[in-house]
C-alpha cells in the first residue's frame, strides 16, 4: 500500500546524498573541512601556543631591538639588515614552524579519537577518507597564514629598519657603496682604513693610536726591520686591499634582504610547515593519540635532523637522505646561511634538488596514505 500526500501537504524531502568520486566514495565537503576548522580553532590554549611561536617570537624580538636602538643608538644596532633576517629565518620561523605545524598536525589527527567523537563520526554514514582529508586544509588554512604574517612582520622590519651607517673603532664608514666605490673610499682615507679595519696579510709600516685594529697596529708597533716606510700610493694600495677583504662584512651589514629572496624563503618555509602537518597528521592517526607523536616530531626535527644533517656515516648516506630535514635543508635558499648552523662550513650531503623533492614528496604523501589507511581500518 502506496502512502501518498493528502491535498496541501508536501512529501518530505530525501536526505541529501554526499559528493562522491568516480569511485563512489564521499568527498570531503565544504562543511565538512569548516567544521574541522572550527573544531581546532576553539582550542583556545593551541591557537595561543601557534600565534606566540609564530608571530609572537619575532615580534617581541624585533620590538625590543627597535626600542633598545631608539633608546641608545650607540650600544645597539639596528633592528632590521640582512643578518637579523637571515638569523631569524634560517633558524627560529624554519625550525619552529615545523615544530607548531607538526603540533597542529599531531592534534587534527588525534582529536577525536582522543575526544570519543570518531564513534559518531563513523555512524553518521560518511566516508572515514573523507573525514581524514578534511582534516588537511581546515589545518593549512590556519598554520599556513600565521606563518605568513610571522615572516612578514620579519621582512618589514628587515627592510626598514636596515643599517645605515657603520661605526667600526671610532671609523664612520658611509653607506650603500658598491664595491668599486668602497675601495674609492677607502683609498682617499687609507690611514684611516689601514688603522681601523681588521685585514689578514696586509703589511704596512704605519704607527697607528691605542685602540686600534687594522694591520698598522701590530706593525706599526714593531714592524720588521726590512720594511720601509710606506709612499701615498703604497697606502693607497694597501687600503684597496684591505676594503676588498672587509666587503663581504660591509655588505651584510648594509644589505637588506631582496624581494626575489624574500618570496624564495617564504616559499620554502610555508613548505617546512606543510610538510611538517602532513607527517604530525599522519603519524598522529596512526598512533591514535598527541602526546607520544608530538614528542616524536620534535625528536625529529631538533635531534634527528641535525645529527643527521652534521655526521656522515659511511655506507648510509642514502639512508641520511631519505630523511625530511636533510630535504629540505637542501632547498634552502643560497643567500641563507645554513639550517641548524655550521659556522659558516657547508656540511649538508651532496645531492640532486631531484632526490629532495622526491624525499619530501614521499613523506607527505606517504604519511598521508598511511595516516587515511589507519582511520579506514580503525574500529569505531
Amino acid at each position: 500500500m502506496t502512502l501518498r500526500p493528502e491535498a496541501g501537504m508536501t512529501a518530505p524531502a530525501d536526505p541529501p546524498t554526499p559528493a562522491r568520486d568516480h569511485r563512489g566514495s564521499p568527498l570531503p565537503t565544504r562543511a565538512m573541512i569548516a567544521t574541522r576548522f572550527m573544531e581546532l580553532r576553539r582550542r583556545r590554549g593551541l591557537m595561543i601556543t601557534l600565534i606566540l611561536v609564530t608571530i609572537g617570537i619575532p615580534t617581541v624580538f624585533l620590538g625590543a631591538r627597535l626600542l633598545l636602538h631608539a633608546l641608545a643608538p650607540k650600544t645597539y644596532g639596528p633592528a632590521g639588515g640582512y643578518d637579523i633576517y637571515t638569523g631569524l629565518s634560517a633558524g627560529i620561523l624554519y625550525t619552529f614552524g615545523f615544530i607548531v605545524a607538526a603540533t597542529l598536525g599531531c592534534t587534527a589527527g588525534s582529536v577525536d579519537l582522543t575526544e570519543g567523537m570518531f564513534r559518531h563520526l563513523v555512524v553518521t554514514g560518511r566516508s572515514r577518507i573523507a573525514i581524514y582529508l578534511a582534516r588537511i586544509p581546515a589545518g593549512l588554512a590556519i598554520i599556513v597564514p600565521l606563518v605568513a604574517i610571522g615572516f612578514g612582520i620579519v621582512c618589514a622590519v628587515c627592510v626598514y629598519a636596515a643599517p645605515t651607517t657603520l661605526n667600526l673603532n671610532g671609523l664612520h664608514v658611509p653607506a650603500g657603496l658598491s664595491r668599486a666605490q668602497l675601495e674609492t673610499w677607502a683609498g682617499d682615507h687609507a690611514e684611516d682604513v689601514l688603522c681601523h679595519l681588521p685585514s689578514e696579510n696586509v703589511p704596512v709600516n704605519l704607527p697607528c693610536g691605542p685602540g686600534t685594529t687594522g694591520p698598522g697596529t701590530v706593525i706599526g708597533k714593531n714592524p720588521p726591520a726590512n720594511l720601509p716606510t710606506p709612499s701615498p700610493r703604497q697606502l693607497r694600495t694597501a687600503a684597496v686591499r684591505v676594503a676588498d677583504q672587509n666587503w663581504t662584512f660591509y655588505q651584510r651589514q648594509f644589505r637588506y634582504p631582496s624581494n626575489t629572496l624574500m618570496i624564495k624563503t617564504g616559499l620554502w618555509l610555508e613548505l617546512e610547515t606543510t610538510v611538517g602537518f602532513l607527517v604530525g597528521l599522519g603519524v598522529a592517526s596512526l598512533l591514535g593519540q598527541r602526546t607520544v607523536a608530538v614528542v616524536g616530531m620534535i625528536v625529529l626535527e631538533v635531534i634527528i635532523t641535525p645529527i643527521v644533517l652534521r655526521v656522515r656515516i659511511p655506507h648510509l648516506e642514502n639512508l641520511q637522505r631519505s630523511v625530511l630535514g636533510v630535504a629540505t635543508a637542501h632547498l634552502e635558499p643560497g643567500e641563507l646561511p645554513l639550517a641548524f648552523g655550521g659556522g659558516g662550513r657547508d656540511f649538508r650531503l651532496t645531492e640532486s634538488t631531484t632526490t629532495a623533492v622526491c624525499v619530501i614528496l614521499a613523506w607527505a604523501i606517504g604519511w598521508t596514505i598511511i595516516g587515511a589507511w589507519r582511520m579506514s581500518t580503525r574500529d569505531a
